[in-house]
C-alpha cells in the first residue's frame, strides 16, 4: 500500500502533511520533534467499513531524526473513526491510535553511501526504489504513510460491543434492545401434519356432541314407537 517513488514532485509547503527538514538539516544525530494537529484527507480509512470522516482532526506527535541516508521519521497519530457495528449496524466510533515509523530518503545516497537515482532517472525499473519515499528539496510527504498506519490500526470488523448479539434474522430487530425477542419457529415439514391434527380435534369434538349413541332425532323416533 506504500506510495511508489515520484520523482521531480513538487510539494507543496502549505499542505499540512508536508513536513520541512531544512532545519533539521543533514548532520546526523540531530533530532526535532513535532506536535501537530491536521486534517484528516479524503478515503482516510476502510471504504463502506470504518474510517475517519475527511477533515476531522488528527493529532501527531512526529520525532525526526537525521541520519546518513536521509531523515527516520517515528511517532503516532491519534485520530477518531466512524463506521457501522457490522452485526447490528449501528453507527459507532472509534478512537484510533497509529504508530508510524518511516525513513524518507535522500536522493544522492543510500544506506550504504552510495550515489542514488538522480531525478529524472530512470527509478521505476529499479525494485529497491519502488517503495522508496523521498525527500524533495527538504520537504516529505507524509501522508501515505500516515494513511498506511491508520488503515492498519482500524478493526476490519468493527463493533459497537465485543457480545453485540446483532439483529433478529426473521425480523431484523436489534436484539440488544430486547434481550428476550424470539419467534416460535414452525417447520413447514410439520405445518401439514398440525393441520391435518387440528382437523381430526374438531372431529372428535363432533362426536363427543353425541354421547348418548344417538344422533339428533332418536327420541323422537323412540317416542313414536
Amino acid at each position: 500500500m506504500k506510495a511508489g517513488t515520484v520523482l521531480n514532485a513538487r510539494l507543496d509547503h502549505r499542505n499540512p502533511l508536508v513536513f520541512d527538514t531544512h532545519e533539521l538539516g543533514r548532520r546526523p544525530g540531530a533530532l526535532q520533534r513535532l506536535t501537530r494537529s491536521v486534517p484528516a484527507p479524503a478515503d482516510f480509512g476502510i471504504a463502506g467499513v470504518i474510517e475517519v470522516p475527511e477533515g476531522n482532526p488528527v493529532e501527531l506527535k512526529l520525532r525526526l531524526e537525521s541520519v546518513m541516508e536521509g531523515v527516520l521519521v517515528s511517532g503516532t497519530a491519534r485520530a477518531t473513526a466512524e463506521g457501522e457495528c457490522v452485526r447490528c449496524l449501528e453507527p459507532l466510533t472509534r478512537k484510533v491510535e497509529a504508530d508510524i515509523q518511516e525513513l524518507f530518503s535522500y536522493h544522492d545516497a543510500d544506506d550504504r553511501g552510495r550515489p542514488r537515482a538522480e531525478p529524472g532517472g530512470d527509478a521505476e525499473g529499479d525494485p529497491e526504489n519502488e517503495d522508496t519515499l523521498f525527500i524533495e528539496d527538504g520537504l516529505f510527504d507524509l501522508e501515505p504513510v500516515l494513511r498506511d498506519a491508520v488503515v492498519l490500526a482500524l478493526p476490519l470488523q468493527p463493533l459497537c460491543s465485543d457480545d453485540c448479539p446483532g439483529l433478529c434474522p426473521d425480523c431484523g430487530i436489534r436484539l440488544a434492545d430486547e434481550p428476550g425477542h424470539h419467534h416460535d419457529a414452525v417447520d413447514p415439514r410439520w405445518a401439514a401434519l398440525q393441520g391435518l391434527a387440528e382437523t381430526v380435534k374438531d372431529g372428535e369434538k363432533d362426536s363427543i356432541e353425541y354421547t348418548d349413541g344417538a344422533a339428533p332425532g332418536a327420541a323422537d323416533e323412540k317416542q313414536e314407537k
